[in-house]
């Protein structure tokens, strides 16, 4: 079987992390600060901004990836990437912007968040419906 819709969202997902690297790098040549943040608050927030993404996007492309192959309908799998995609890009706007309380901030991190409980919900319930044989 092939993840085809896994593979699409992978790569939006990571075209976000390359932007996000990119600002990143062209704060480090701007500031001349090749490793750490140089105590410039702008370039520790762009630093942050990426390293929150990784940190949530490959969760959820793991968990997407069992949905998809136990059989997850399109339609679920589409509504997750999207909603998860959009709320990873309000919540990078958001904390580019601010280290302060954010609207963006919080429904990205809302939005994040509620699409991997239900994806993790979703597989347990795949794997509990199609029979615990890891156990025989």
């Amino acid at each position: 079987m092939i993840a085809q819709l896994t593979g699409l969202y992978a790569g939006l997902l990571v075209l976000l992390l390359l932007v996000l690297a990119a600002r990143v790098t062209l704060l480090r040549i701007k500031l001349q600060v090749g490793t750490g943040h140089g105590n410039d608050p702008e370039l520790a927030r762009a630093i942050r901004v990426h390293g929150n993404a990784i940190e949530w996007i490959l969760p959820m492309l793991v968990v997407f990836l069992v949905a998809e192959l136990d059989g997850a309908s399109r339609i679920f799998l589409h509504v997750c990437g999207v909603t998860f995609f959009a709320s990873r890009v309000a919540h990078a706007v958001a904390l580019s912007r601010t280290t302060k309380e954010s609207r963006g901030r919080f429904w990205g991190m809302a939005g994040t968040w509620i699409v991997i409980v239900v994806l993790s919900l979703w597989d347990i319930w795949a794997i509990t419906r199609l029979g615990m044989r890891f156990f025989s």
